[in-house]
């Protein structure tokens, strides 16, 4: 019985040397590992602290600033002067600065495609892109450039649309826009019944609007439109950024809004059917691609 006791005494022992050297490999295991994860996280912080050093520098230095690639494509003009140029103007710079020198300036309502930004300090500066067709590229020899202060952010769903052989085009059929020349009105429909009414003006006598049936295979929110045209109208014009633009021939003959006159139940225009900004962005968000257009007198 003695012997027997001694063993069990024995077993007990080891077990519980067996025990303790558990307990100090798991310590000693979550001791290395909390000292990486705060050798992690000194690291993380100093460059976190060189990050943050270096982001001031950059700021308060004018002439390093930062582009980015912004998530949407057009802004409209806000806060600037009306069709005459009664009041201030948006000033257009050629570079992201009041120091660079003004080249142009953009009234109310104009639409402009802003593929950058520039930050420089606290301020934001728009860069405009002309990524289409321009009749006189020579009108545009430097970058153009806007304080962001004065425009407004337009939803990204807006681009440019063309024709598309669908179902979705088959059906917007059932919309129809008519545009009478003698009343300088026009009037929208659909399968609910007549949707809006707005006063435009149609084309002067040397340079009038088409009569016929068509239909709308183009959408632009913006497009930059210049004159003289050969052949059609000898009147100079250039207007960037014109808004909510419905293509509806292929000779250029549009639906569109309109910041540079407000004569709207007055012939005015150089073949196109000038709509005011509001009515015309409400017809925008309405028509859809094989919407039929009919222009009677």
């Amino acid at each position: 019985m003695v012997k027997r006791g001694a063993f069990k005494k024995k077993i007990r022992i080891i077990k519980i040397i067996f025990l303790m050297l558990f307990f100090v490999a798991l310590f000693w295991s979550a001791s290395q590992n909390y000292s990486r994860k705060d050798l992690t996280i000194n690291n993380q912080n100093q460059q976190e602290q060189q990050e943050i050093a270096t982001t001031t520098e950059e700021t308060t230095e004018k002439e390093k600033f930062l582009s980015e690639i912004i998530p949407f494509k057009f802004v409209e003009v806000v806060d600037s002067c009306g069709p005459f140029f009664d009041t201030d103007c948006l000033n257009v710079r050629s570079g992201p600065g009041t120091e660079y020198p003004i080249i142009t300036r953009l009234r109310k309502g104009a639409v402009l495609n802003i593929p950058e930004q520039i930050n420089i300090g606290d301020k934001t500066w728009y860069k405009i892109n002309f990524d289409e067709w321009l009749r006189y590229p020579e009108r545009v020899k430097e970058d153009w450039y806007i304080d962001s202060d004065f425009v407004k952010i337009l939803p990204i769903w807006y681009e440019n649309e063309t024709e598309r052989a669908t179902p979705e085009t088959i059906k917007s059929r059932a919309k129809k826009i008519i545009v009478s020349i003698s009343e300088q009105k026009l009037s929208a429909y659909d399968v609910n019944g007549l949707f809006m009414e707005s006063l435009v003006s149609t084309g002067i006598e040397v340079s009038p609007t088409p009569k016929g049936v068509f239909r709308i295979f183009k959408k632009m929110p913006s497009r930059y439109m210049q004159g003289p045209i050969q052949y059609y109208t000898s009147k100079y014009y250039d207007l960037p950024g014109v808004p909510w633009n419905m293509y509806f021939t292929a000779e250029g003959a549009v639906i569109h809004g309109t910041y540079w006159h407000n004569d709207f139940g007055n012939k005015h225009s150089s073949g196109c059917v000038n709509l005011n900004i509001t009515d015309a962005k409400k017809l925008y968000d309405w028509a859809e691609i094989g919407t039929t257009v009919v222009i009677v007198e």
